[in-house]
């Protein structure tokens, strides 16, 4: 069972640190096989949104996006291959220099003869799941989180415990 520290924190007011948490938990019965991170370490990835989105016009499965991140004068050109990339979505994006897990560097490319000036992320490609259908949607956001931290803006620095559960306790 996966229990998040913030949802704990949330029914138990505490000042412990999660370690302490964890080993107060063991003690008392639930045995506490790791604590782990909500997602494995990257760097450079922020909200974004889709302003548009065009057809790549050497590619069938390639869109053309017009991507506004709040940290640039102008929007950033992404060629994108996710099939539900579409005008107004706001999504994560990896912006030049960005570095995602596997130790996969992101940087300014031509794909088919066309400038991409970083990488909108599914969240299999951050680790956070195991599939995906396509790029994050993150939902309806103001305009006002554009280019903060995803890290930050999903609470992915947070550690989850992962309680084994024993045969005595379904």
């Amino acid at each position: 069972m996966r229990v998040p520290e913030g949802w704990l924190r949330d029914w138990v007011d505490t000042s412990m640190g999660i370690e302490e948490i964890a080993e107060r938990l063991t003690m008392a019965g639930l045995e506490v096989e790791e604590v782990e991170s909500a997602a494995p370490p990257f760097t450079g990835v922020v909200v974004a949104k889709i302003l548009d989105a065009q057809k790549h016009p050497d590619a069938d499965r390639l869109r053309i996006c017009s991507v506004s991140t709040g940290n640039h004068a102008q929007p950033l050109q992404i060629i994108c291959g996710a099939p539900n990339a579409r005008a107004g979505m706001f999504v994560a994006c990896a912006t030049d220099g960005a570095v995602l897990p596997g130790d996969f560097h992101i940087k300014k490319t031509k794909m088919r003869g066309v400038v991409s000036q970083g990488m909108l992320c599914s969240s299999k490609e951050l680790g956070i799941s195991e599939e995906s259908e396509g790029i994050i949607d993150l939902g309806a956001l103001s305009d006002d989180l554009l280019g903060k931290n995803l890290r930050e803006h999903l609470s992915l620095d947070q550690k989850t415990l992962v309680i084994k559960l024993t045969p005595n306790r379904a």
